[in-house]
């Protein structure tokens, strides 16, 4: 998996109980980490935002913070993504450095201000909803989705099992966008891990800008941690009408998900889910007499 993973020896220590434990408690051996690395975001020349994020996929990354930010939304604004030139110490290219390139009529968001992202927060400066709604182009509340609430309620299994960096690490979130097809059924269209939960999120909506599907109407975004307000935020910029998560959404994420006209899932597992808004656009059968 090149640069997404690395080995490191580590001691384990087994405090089973049994005669083996006892005779030999620690073992040497290899694990496999998710690598975190930072990654600069210039617009033009100019440094813009560093995040740190699980490198692949960077591009995406990039274009999908871009939509978060509300500095694009469609993909004529985007002229060009490249690597910069950067090396560590050993002179080898280290791909830590993206400059994106507007068309000269899109707007230049404030590019003194140096934000820096950590793997754990993507919120990057927006702290309202008042805020989000200014930067929207796109508005989920009249999408007419209908999703069946045991086709939603199986989407954490499904995203589970397209996991590959998780299932040798254990360490990186994950966020897969689905199409919900007319008669209920799923359709997995990407899927992006990345030891940052925004991360993760920004990389599948940067796919979808890049790939021209902006508004991403018709699809769920379902999520392998909590559901933050910025998660919210960025579904919501990127039009998405449903997002579901395995843990719980915040009080903020919410009332910006009531307020964006979205649906708003947590705590879903194969045999429940609690929807938080927009509960009428999930669709539960009909008894059996």
């Amino acid at each position: 998996m090149g640069r997404v993973t690395q080995r490191r020896k580590v001691h384990k220590f087994v405090l089973d109980g049994s005669p083996q434990a006892l005779e030999f408690p620690v073992r040497h051996r290899e694990d496999v980490l998710a690598v975190e690395e930072p990654l600069e975001i210039r617009l033009g020349e100019l440094s813009y935002s560093v995040t740190m994020r699980t490198p692949g996929n960077d591009f995406d990354l990039v274009a999908g913070f871009l939509v978060s930010e509300g500095v694009i939304w469609s993909p004529e604004q985007l002229v060009s993504l490249r690597f910069c030139a950067g090396e560590d110490e050993n002179g080898v290219q280290t791909f830590n450095v993206v400059e994106a390139q507007l068309r000269p009529d899109v707007a230049r968001p404030d590019t003194g201000r140096n934000v820096y992202t950590s793997s754990s927060c993507g919120i990057c400066g927006t702290d309202s909803i008042e805020a989000v709604h200014k930067s929207s182009h796109f508005s989920p509340a009249a999408d007419p989705l209908t999703v069946p609430v045991g086709v939603l309620a199986s989407l954490p299994d499904a995203l589970r099992e397209a996991q590959a960096v998780f299932d040798v690490t254990g360490g990186v979130h994950a966020a897969g966008l689905f199409r919900i097809a007319e008669d209920g059924s799923p359709e997995l269209l990407c899927l992006r891990e990345d030891v940052g939960r925004h991360n993760a999120v920004d990389k599948v909506v940067g796919w979808a800008f890049r790939e021209g599907l902006l508004p991403l109407r018709g699809t769920v975004l379902q999520v392998s941690g909590r559901a933050s307000f910025e998660l919210v935020q960025k579904a919501s910029l990127a039009g998405i009408p449903v997002l579901a998560a395995v843990s719980a959404p915040s009080s903020l994420a919410v009332e910006l998900a009531e307020a964006s006209g979205m649906t708003l899932a947590g705590f879903s597992r194969r045999t429940s889910l609690n929807v938080y808004a927009g509960r009428g656009r999930i669709s539960v059968p009909a008894p059996v007499i």
